[in-house]
């Protein structure tokens, strides 16, 4: 019934256990996962996953958060993306939460992404912290709305989320949504339309409540669901059917 749209199962806290993770996943109805880049060095390892699981898939990018990597290229970007597995061009975007000085390589990283997306026609995974206005008009200047795609673990207003929804992008809740004082987050998912939202886990960060504090997973994405059905007064099965409707419409077109 559900997908989660955004986790990291290649990083050790969840690669170590893979086995009963991915057979958790599968138990709570977790029917899909994407498995998300950030940095190119650990991408044949997300890739190998997402071959030898037919529920699994993969995407290919470098984290703006990642200063000391060895900047992609849009045409490296775009030759891993060709393998059927690889949905989305990603994780990018801007974060200048973390990471302090002249951010201009952050910039430039995240329009390479993009115009990657658009050559390859595979949608974004945005990342954005500290940065929204900058993020809003990167994407708008190099036109990220005809490749499309996700802000992922959303944690901007409002105003923010309509105006990535009227660049064509949706918007991604995580286990933030369940945390009590995420008061703003919650109205954004109490406003927007139904088919522009997706769920995630970002996992092995940010468990939702009730595990907040621990190793997220991918079973968990239900508690995000949850939250979203809670706030909007609809069923957790309706928010379950949409936004695994909304994951394939964007990824799997």
């Amino acid at each position: 019934m559900f997908i989660d749209s955004h986790c990291h199962l290649n990083f050790p806290d969840l690669a170590k256990d893979m086995d009963s993770i991915l057979a958790n996943m599968l138990t709570n109805e977790v029917l899909h996962a994407l498995c998300v880049s950030v940095e190119l060095a650990s991408f044949p390892q997300i890739l190998e996953l997402a071959e030898r699981h037919n529920y699994l898939y993969a995407s290919v990018g470098v984290h703006p958060d990642y200063e000391l990597e060895t900047e992609p290229t849009q045409a490296e970007l775009v030759r891993l993306a060709q393998h059927p597995k690889v949905i989305a061009i990603g994780e990018t975007g801007l974060d200048y939460y973390r990471l302090t000085g002249d951010l201009e390589w952050q910039r430039e990283r995240f329009r390479t992404h993009i115009r990657a997306a658009r050559e390859c026609s595979k949608p974004l995974i945005i990342h954005t912290r500290s940065a929204a206005a900058d993020t809003l008009r990167i994407m708008a200047e190099e036109n990220a709305g005809s490749a499309g795609g996700v802000m992922h673990c959303f944690t901007e207003n409002l105003d923010v989320a309509r105006a990535a929804i009227d660049l064509g992008f949706l918007i991604s809740f995580s286990g933030i949504l369940t945390f009590k004082n995420a008061t703003s987050i919650k109205e954004v998912a109490q406003n927007i339309p139904l088919e522009k939202i997706l769920i995630e886990t970002d996992s092995p960060y940010l468990a939702p409540v009730p595990y907040r504090g621990k190793t997220n997973q991918p079973a968990y994405v239900k508690h995000v669901a949850e939250e979203v059905a809670k706030l909007r007064n609809i069923s957790v099965e309706e928010v379950g059917i949409s936004t695994s409707q909304n994951f394939k419409r964007l990824f799997l077109k």
